[in-house]
């Protein structure tokens, strides 16, 4: 056996993590090439670990588990090995396609509010918290995309981030049952200073299209088989979204609105479609 051998099961790994925490974004990095494919397992994993600690374990040391990760992290980075499994893969990612520390210890930071932070009463605190969450996210994966092309990462940067924060704001939507009753959590002003009700879904949902809008202007911009990638999920959230926006407040409250796994391979043929046709 090998270092290159122990790496390689630590992607699978990652890989496993994504394809049974989320079909549609398996699906998703499924169209990507392989090396590229392998980098968005590890950087799922990575993120998906920390969210896990912070939603998940309510019987174990969350703030203790989440530093540990971190602190393993910054091993795993300098050292270029760790034994575990979800780290090694996801540094080796982070050195590979320098990807920004800062945007990891700005993820690192939102998952910290969310051990102790129940309510956001401001579009500042909201916008904060979404920027370590789900748009470093993006970023991330926009060093992956670029390959090594910063003039494009930096022209893509602002859609990119958009991306992030639309999709947050639909599971943030998705999720408010169990975000409100089992966590404790209200992530929307709107919510956290009123009741959630037809005006506060309206402007709530306002602002999720601004964000969609500028997504796609990126999302036609970028190369190859990731323009495929971005756009299935793009038009994943779209349709979970149109689902949400005929949906009644007391709905969302109670019920996690789904899309169907016959409906996310019709979305991927679509999208194929689109882009053989330069429809985007």
């Amino acid at each position: 056996m090998s270092y290159e051998f122990y790496l390689s099961n630590c992607y699978k790994i990652s890989k496993l993590l994504t394809k049974n925490y989320s079909t549609s974004f398996s699906l998703a990095t499924s169209l990507l090439k392989r090396e590229q494919r392998y980098a968005i397992y590890a950087i799922y994993g990575f993120v998906r670990t920390a969210d896990e600690i912070v939603d998940s374990f309510h019987n174990f040391e969350k703030e203790f588990l989440l530093e540990k990760l971190y602190q393993d992290l910054n091993y795993a980075l300098e050292k270029g090995i760790s034994t575990n499994v979800v780290l090694m893969a996801f540094a080796d990612t982070v050195r590979k396609y320098n990807i920004n520390k800062d945007h990891i210890d700005a993820f690192m930071n939102s998952m910290r509010k969310d051990l102790d932070k129940k309510l956001y009463h401001s579009t500042n605190e909201l916008k904060s918290y979404i920027y370590g969450s789900a748009d470093v996210v993006g970023l991330m994966c926009l060093k992956v995309f670029c390959e090594g092309n910063e003039s494009l990462y930096n022209e893509l940067k602002h859609t990119a981030q958009k991306l992030g924060s639309a999709f947050q704001k639909v599971n943030f939507i998705r999720d408010l049952k169990d975000d409100i009753m089992k966590l404790g959590r209200k992530y929307f002003p709107e919510i956290s200073n009123n009741n959630f009700d037809d005006n506060t879904k309206k402007q709530i949902e306002e602002s999720i299209e601004k964000d969609f809008s500028e997504a796609l202007k990126g999302i036609k911009k970028l190369p190859g088989r990731s323009k495929i990638a971005v756009a299935s999920a793009y038009f994943y959230f779209m349709g979970v979204f149109k689902k949400i926006k005929r949906s009644s407040p007391e709905k969302l409250l109670t019920h996690r609105i789904r899309i169907s796994n016959f409906r996310k391979y019709l979305i991927i043929i679509k999208v194929v479609i689109m882009y053989k046709l330069k429809l985007i």
